[in-house]
């Protein structure tokens, strides 16, 4: 067990806690630039959020709105300054997160597949969830998951690449989960701001360990995938 446990540790270690030194500083008018256009994005964003998961599932405006969301996402996030990719330490070297992180995503959605089974059973929390997973019955599955990804990805140039970066060195994990949440609120969907919450936390201790959004987006992108394809079943069995 002990073996287990270690090995474990130096797989999420490296991923979620160590961080890899890097000087990623911004003269200040750049610093300033930067948060302007970050709240300019947000507010374009979270109203553009929350009247495409507002809308009907079978409504075709729900495509052209989501591609619009992921496109205000990236425009911002690359609008406001430099991003970077980031490193880990893994066996002492320094390398792009890829393995750990596809991992990490499959590890967060098995635990949110777990609870869902629990969801499912309260009804009000179940009908809250049932509005999202409407989205998957009612539309094409492979144009959903390209949403999904792409989405997925620009979320995460925006909330872990741009906003991290402009909130400076106080608390960014913190802060940044806490506006990722709040700005899921725009939905009215508490599942949705709830599951913001705990994966906001776990990509924001990856950006913070890495310096950059490609640990994210890794587990960003698998966690949703895995939960997009899992989900329906999950939900349909108890119907």
């Amino acid at each position: 067990m002990k073996d287990w446990t270690d090995r474990a540790g130096r797989l999420v270690r490296p991923a979620l806690v160590d961080r890899v030194d890097r000087d990623h500083r911004q003269p200040d008018h750049e610093f300033r630039r930067r948060r302007i256009v970050v709240a300019i994005t947000l507010v374009v964003g979270a109203t553009l959020l929350g009247i495409s998961l507002n809308v009907p599932p079978d409504s075709v405006a729900f495509y052209p709105l989501t591609f619009a969301l992921a496109a205000t996402w990236v425009v911002g996030g690359f609008a406001s300054g430099p991003l970077h990719l980031g490193r880990i330490r893994f066996r002492g070297e320094l390398r792009r997160p890829i393995v750990i992180p596809i991992l990490l995503g499959l590890a967060a959605a098995a635990v949110f597949i777990v609870g869902a089974v629990v969801v499912r059973e309260i009804e009000p929390l179940r009908e809250t969830t049932e509005n999202v997973l409407a989205f998957a019955r009612y539309g094409s599955l492979p144009l959903i998951a390209l949403i999904t990804v792409v989405n997925g990805i620009a979320e995460e140039i925006f909330f872990r690449g741009a906003l991290f970066a402009a909130i400076g060195t106080w608390h960014p994990v913190a802060i940044s989960t806490a506006v990722y949440a709040l700005t899921t609120v725009a939905t009215g969907n508490v599942m949705l701001v709830f599951a913001a919450v705990l994966l906001g936390l776990l990509l924001g201790l990856q950006r913070r360990a890495s310096g950059g959004i490609l640990g994210p987006i890794l587990t960003h992108c698998t966690w949703s995938l895995t939960m997009l394809l899992v989900l329906p079943p999950v939900f349909a069995a108890a119907g």
